[in-house]
């Protein structure tokens, strides 16, 4: 799963690339310094694998991972193609999450695009941009759409009226996610689409260390911006992140943390913030080979969160056997679990919660 960096130029994803995945993506002062979208695979922060390392001693662990992706900044004209324009809104399309950095942060000397300050105007210019690239694709569809529902296909008919809705709100500026319809109209309708701003969306306040903790008056004009849009909002103070990740020792970055008043990394906060938004949960499977994180949709049932690991748990799937990581944690073994009478096993109908730790019983 992708979550893709966007932004006006000059906003700090590049930074926030490099802080996130430690790669160490061109950064610098001037726009399009990014051309090539940057990937990077980053482990979700996740205290619990850590509890189950301590408890099976395996020989080795593997985190859940979220793929990012550095997209080169946009810019006002960008989806009539100006800087590279319909290069970097088909590699947005490619990712399945928004991460939207908006500059809050006052530097003379470091360079706007607009020559001022204001995240809510920045994030107007990308919407509108990105409204207006999928406002085409909408339009697309419905000139090949009509002319089947004028054959009186009813199906065609259905398509056109929710392509209908789709357009007029795309044309008064709202974007996709916002715009009211069934859910069954947008499995069937929109989904197939692929369209850009029906994808979720965290609105990354970029601010200087000073606001790093309570923010400023500029993430307040976010927030208030964006109110009505079911869209998280998190202050991140990108550069001192940054410093912060180039630090080797732990416990180095921990008290440089404290010292501005945070607990933990504003990066592992966002992370975690891209997996939930990408509706993904965790379970774990847990031996002396290996301890993992294994990524699942929220609401998967147990043969298909078996089919992660292989196709063929999936189809020869037979039962699951299930320990809850609290139960884990409380007695500290598989063994003492069974003992304990907290291992359950599970059907084909179980809906996996986050954490479970499970072993799978196939036959194919």
């Amino acid at each position: 799963m992708k979550a893709g960096i966007v932004g006006l130029p000059n906003v700090g994803k590049s930074t926030l690339f490099n802080c996130l995945s430690n790669a160490k993506a061109q950064s610098a002062n001037f726009p399009f310094c990014t051309i090539e979208p940057n990937v990077g695979v980053v482990n979700v922060p996740d205290p619990r694998i850590q509890v189950l390392e301590q408890l099976v001693n395996p020989e080795k662990v593997l985190p859940a991972t979220v793929e990012i992706v550095d997209i080169a900044g946009l810019v006002k004209g960008a989806s009539k193609g100006e800087g590279l324009g319909n290069q970097f809104l088909g590699n947005i399309r490619e990712t399945d999450a928004i991460l939207h950095v908006l500059r809050c942060f006052d530097n003379d000397n470091i360079v706007h695009v607009d020559n001022s300050v204001n995240p809510v105007r920045d994030k107007e210019t990308i919407d509108i941009e990105l409204q207006l690239k999928d406002l085409e694709a909408v339009e697309k569809k419905m000139d090949k759409t009509k002319r089947a529902a004028k054959t009186g296909n009813k199906e065609a008919q259905k398509e056109l009226a929710v392509l209908e809705t789709l357009q007029k709100g795309l044309e008064a500026a709202v974007s996709v996610r916002a715009i009211a319809l069934s859910d069954d109209d947008r499995a069937a309708y929109v989904k197939p689409l692929q369209l850009i701003t029906d994808k979720p969306v965290l609105y990354v306040c970029n601010v200087d260390e000073s606001a790093a903790v309570s923010g400023n008056d500029y993430v307040n004009q976010v927030k208030k911006a964006v109110a009505n849009e079911q869209a998280d909002v998190l202050v991140l103070a990108v550069g001192t992140e940054a410093d912060i990740a180039e630090l080797e020792d732990y416990e180095e970055r921990q008290l440089f943390l404290e010292d501005i008043g945070l607990e933990e990394a504003g990066a592992s906060k966002l992370i975690r913030a891209a997996y939930a938004l990408l509706d993904l949960q965790t379970y774990f499977t847990a031996g002396e080979k290996e301890v993992r994180a294994w990524t699942i949709p929220i609401g998967a049932s147990a043969p298909q969160a078996a089919g992660v690991i292989h196709s063929d748990f999936e189809k020869g799937f037979i039962r699951a056997e299930v320990i809850a990581f609290t139960d884990y944690q409380t007695y500290q073994s598989e063994a003492k679990v069974k003992d304990a009478g907290k291992m359950r096993v599970e059907g084909k109908e179980y809906i996996v919660k986050d954490g479970d730790v499970m072993h799978f019983r196939f036959n194919v």
